[in-house]
């Protein structure tokens, strides 16, 4: 069984008005092999991602700052709107 490496990846989203963007930490759990590139790569083809400028910082962090990241993407407003927009989406399509 391979370890688990975790990252937190700042990204840039779009879709809050006209040349506007927000920025939102992400925690991400990957194979201990990936490398930052690999990560990257992931980072970009998430939902609402802003593809011109897809990641503004990127480290590999321990397992208690990815717990305690999660949490926050919990709490986190826009993260909210953009699953539950993406729920509906699915339900549609």
């Amino acid at each position: 069984m391979l370890e688990q490496s975790y990252w937190k990846v700042v990204l840039r989203y779009g879709h809050v008005g006209q040349r506007k963007e927000v920025y939102v930490a992400r925690y991400l759990a990957f194979n201990e092999e990936v490398s930052l590139l690999d990560v990257c790569e992931c980072a970009k083809e998430m939902p609402g991602v802003k593809h011109s400028k897809l990641v503004s910082f990127a480290k590999k962090i321990d397992y208690t700052e990815y717990l305690t990241g999660k949490e926050s993407e919990k709490e986190n407003f826009y993260l909210q709107k953009l699953k539950t927009f993406n729920q509906i989406y699915e339900n549609v399509a």
